[in-house]
């Protein structure tokens, strides 16, 4: 826990307890609290970058942040930043950006070094071959008769490249391994213990043009060809491509966090510890780095206490947002009418007729659960449904049956031949789970205001609009 609370400290003292330089001058305060200009734009001009579409002028962009700033200050004076879940997740986003920082170009070039010297070893002195094979494919369980038949064919194609056919043409018609075939046999590069015994011994006794009799192996019969040989390339003329495998490897990674194990070991702290110390160091150099920091802290901890007094709670309220859409409903009504119903898929007539039925005076909401228990309540499934609130374009089988969609072209439900629908035309929503999910939004945006507008009562602010004019401007 004592490093945790280190980290936050640390991260709190570079925010606000730093002593701000001639160049970065305050450019308001929050409770108590400076922000230098350089946090300010900082997220100013990551948020109003390029692509962008809403982009805001510095001016618009101060109430922004000063109730960003003021949603974090609510959140550290409720603890939030004290809980275990936010704690682990703020240093899990923190020591992503961090653990690059702790492998060189030097350890890099060495793990590549290491890697050729390796595979040198494993190469030896008999060097890499380029073989090119055709395998007679002969299976474990095979009879005495397969196997003789398997012999005969390796030996009459040998015969016949020794008469002049061409070996690639034989290994595309006749070959079992058709990776190679399709390339007239042609293997990879190989080095020895690559491959199978007999092969290899076989392959490393021919000299480059060479060809082998038919060779038995576990697999099968083997017409080898070698086609070039070498040793292995110097380091320098491979560092490329073993730098491209350990990428592919995830080796910085790994280097990195045996670094910081290093570290930890040598001075006698804890892998967390050592975190927290590169953090405060990167950070003192660094403002984009610094700012970075703070914002996965500030950023998971607005998110938390957004969701905790605004976002959870009005979604679940569903009083309220029955009043409220009341209130606004207005604003709700579509351009286009909305079918409110079912589209569903039945194996007979009879069951056609008894879904209308089953729903006919039953509430909207209800209509799901009771076709359900009457349907499709055992192993048998009668029914197949598609239910909500559609307007024409979200559902095929609606745009033919309900909006006579002539070019509708519906997909037929295997093993449910016949297709109708119940419900009723709308022009506006009747209530708000028609159009809950813009409710929702509407009614979270308006809680948010209110929030906003009590934080604003509560704690003090205030903006130097000398220093304001010289955003990006200094």
């Amino acid at each position: 826990m004592k490093h945790l609370r280190l980290a936050f400290v640390l991260l709190c003292t570079m925010s606000f307890g730093m002593a701000f330089a001639q160049d970065d001058p305050v450019i308001m305060t929050i409770n108590g609290q400076d922000v230098p200009r350089s946090e300010f734009e900082y997220s100013f001009l990551k948020n109003n970058s390029e692509g962008v579409i809403d982009k805001k002028t510095v001016e618009e962009y101060v109430d922004l942040f000063i109730n960003y700033k003021l949603k974090v200050l609510a959140a550290e004076e409720a603890q939030l930043d004290t809980l275990t879940s936010y704690k682990k997740e703020f240093l899990q986003y923190r020591d992503q950006q961090l653990i690059s920082s702790f492998v060189t170009d030097y350890d890099m070039d060495a793990e590549a070094q290491k890697v050729y010297d390796n595979t040198k070893k494993s190469v030896g002195d008999d060097g890499l071959i380029r073989p090119a094979h055709i395998l007679i494919y002969i299976p474990q369980d095979a009879t005495k008769e397969q196997q003789d038949k398997a012999r005969v064919l390796a030996d009459s194609i040998y015969q016949a490249i020794l008469g002049g056919a061409d070996f690639g043409d034989l290994a595309k018609q006749y070959s079992y391994d058709k990776g190679s075939a399709s390339d007239g046999g042609l293997l990879p590069w190989l080095s020895k213990g690559r491959t199978l015994e007999e092969f290899e011994k076989a392959a490393y006794a021919l000299k480059v043009g060479e060809m082998s009799e038919p060779v038995l192996s576990p697999v099968g019969y083997h017409i080898i060809k070698l086609t070039d040989k070498k040793q292995l390339e110097p380091f320098e003329e491979l560092k490329a491509d073993i730098m491209k495998f350990l990428e592919s490897r995830n080796a910085k990674d790994i280097i990195a966090k045996r670094n910081v194990e290093k570290l930890a070991k040598e001075k006698g702290i804890t892998k967390e510890e050592v975190m927290d110390e590169r953090a405060a160091e990167l950070s003192a150099k660094d403002n984009d780095m610094k700012y970075l920091i703070k914002e996965y802290h500030d950023g998971l901890l607005l998110y938390e206490i957004s969701n905790r007094n605004v976002w959870e709670p009005a979604a679940k309220d569903s009083v309220a947002l029955a009043e409220f859409f009341v209130q606004n409903k207005d604003k709700y009504a579509w351009e286009k009418p909305r079918f409110k119903g079912i589209i569903y898929h039945v194996k007979t007539k009879s069951d056609c007729k008894k879904v209308k039925k089953c729903i006919k005076k039953l509430p909207f909401d209800k209509w799901a659960e009771v076709l359900k228990n009457t349907f499709n309540n055992d192993s048998v499934l009668r029914l197949r449904a598609e239910k909500g609130v559609f307007k024409q374009g979200d559902n095929a089988w609606a745009d033919k049956l309900v909006f006579a969609d002539a070019k509708a072209q519906p997909r037929e439900v295997k093993g449910y031949p016949i297709t109708d629908f119940f419900g009723c035309m709308l022009t506006i929503p009747e209530d708000y789970k028609d159009v809950e999910g813009q409710v929702v939004s509407d009614y979270q945006d308006m809680k948010t205001q209110q929030w906003v507008d009590e934080l604003r009562e509560k704690y003090t602010f205030s903006v130097n609009k000398d220093v304001l004019m010289t955003v990006n401007n200094h």
